[in-house]
């Protein structure tokens, strides 16, 4: 290898990990939601979506089609539409948001627009179907 083409190798590999030192600095402070950086998304007006929503059982450790490995603390909705691991905000009667995810791509049991984990519809305070309220989160 000519000391020239080494130098060309050396000073790529200094530009992509400058490239990724930003791009992990640009996520970590607008992506992630530690120390609840995500907001609501309201509807036009200032309100909230509604939905029908009830618990639906799951298999604990099995994963999803998205991905989340299923345990007894897993918060999360099933939606057919929704993309896999998009942030919502939901709440039932006078609890407080709950800031929770897709976390399964299927059809949900006719007439409700979301199933809940059980731990979620535990949070929520959800027996049976009931109407929730619901919100992008960003």
């Amino acid at each position: 290898m000519s000391p020239a083409l080494a130098q060309r190798e050396v000073a790529l590999a200094g530009v992509a990990l400058a490239a990724a030192v930003v791009a992990l600095a640009v996520t970590s402070s607008h992506g992630s939601n530690r120390g609840g950086h995500l907001n609501p998304v309201y509807v036009p007006g200032g309100g909230w979506y509604t939905a029908l929503a009830g618990a639906r059982p799951v298999r604990y450790g099995t994963r999803t089609n998205c991905g989340v490995l299923l345990r007894t603390k897993t918060r999360g909705v099933v939606d057919s539409v929704l993309p896999c691991n998009i942030k919502l905000f939901v709440s039932f009667g006078r609890s407080p948001r709950i800031l929770t995810q897709v976390v399964a791509r299927r059809p949900v049991v006719p007439g409700r627009r979301f199933d809940v984990t059980p731990a979620l519809a535990e949070d929520l305070g959800i027996q049976g179907i009931q109407r929730i309220r619901w919100v992008y989160a960003r």
